[in-house]
């Protein structure tokens, strides 16, 4: 598990910026992993709204996070960033959590400075605790885990409430607290990404979310403006979504999926997916 850690580090340093893609369950990650990513990020948005059909408003907790990382990371042999919200709780509760989680199998986490019960960082409604209680935490987080490997990156909302030069500020002192990469949420423009780009000097996230509050731009203009790690993390949960509604709309309308045969993987490609034939081998091994 250290050498995947290794591996996640080693890609941060990579003039290349690092594409990360969410994923919610077990088979989404297998898929990622299988078209050539080489990282991918447990989503908390996702998550909520796969176990529960609920939002991103503070519905799941620590034992969900914890379960669903380690199905995820046991299915994969790349890393798996963990969404963390705020660690459900104060900085002893980020303790437990990332000892938890360093268990599951992740290869470290995103841990934010919202105040509970949180929600997106691109919906409304949101604030942020003191950078006092937020340093406690990630001061936690960077003390429990087992390897240096593992890695934290401290995420601001302070954008929307406290304005920008304030969540730039608060992402110079979580570096400086030993973050190992920084992520403020939702920048409005492409000028304010250039001045977080300029002005902290650490690893940056930026975080691209279809119809969200900070503008799309392609991995080569966000790398070029400082961002190291550019994160999609509700791609596969919103591609999803559509096609599910789409092949369900034409099931009731029509009583039959014909119209969509092309647009569907096979019985034999899904199985090969999951890795029948390497079960199959392993139940003729078995055999008396």
């Amino acid at each position: 598990m250290n050498e995947i850690m290794k591996k996640l580090k080693s890609m941060l340093k990579s003039k290349k910026p690092l594409v990360i893609p969410g994923v919610y369950d077990a088979l989404g990650a297998k898929i990622a992993q299988k078209v050539g990513f080489d990282a991918m990020f447990q989503t908390g948005y996702g998550t909520s709204a796969t176990l529960f059909g609920m939002p991103d408003y503070g519905f799941i907790g620590a034992a969900e996070t914890v379960d669903n990382a380690r199905r995820i990371c046991r299915s994969v042999s790349v890393p798996v960033i963990v969404d963390s919200d705020t660690g459900y709780g104060n900085a002893l509760s980020v303790w437990k959590l990332v000892k938890e989680l360093e268990s599951a199998g992740a290869s470290g986490i995103f841990l934010e400075d919202q105040k509970w019960p949180k929600r997106c960082g691109h919906m409304q409604g949101k604030d942020v605790v003191s950078q006092e209680e937020y340093t406690e935490k990630l001061s936690a987080a960077i003390d429990a885990r087992e390897s240096k490997e593992f890695m934290i990156v401290a995420r601001t909302d302070a954008r929307a409430t406290k304005g920008l030069d304030e969540a730039i500020q608060r992402g110079k002192q979580n570096k400086k607290t030993g973050a190992d990469a920084v992520f403020v949420e939702a920048p409005r423009s492409i000028d304010e990404m250039k001045k977080i780009g300029k002005e902290i000097n650490a690893p940056l996230v930026a975080n691209m979310i279809e119809g969200g509050a900070t503008p799309l731009s392609s991995s080569e203009v966000l790398s070029k403006m400082g961002f190291n790690i550019i994160l999609y993390p509700l791609s596969v949960l919103y591609a999803n979504t559509f096609a599910t509604m789409n092949i369900l709309q034409e099931l009731k309308n029509t009583g039959n999926t014909s119209k969509y045969k092309q647009k569907v993987v096979n019985f034999d490609q899904f199985n090969d997916l999951v890795e029948l034939p390497k079960f199959r081998k392993m139940e003729r091994k078995y055999k008396n």
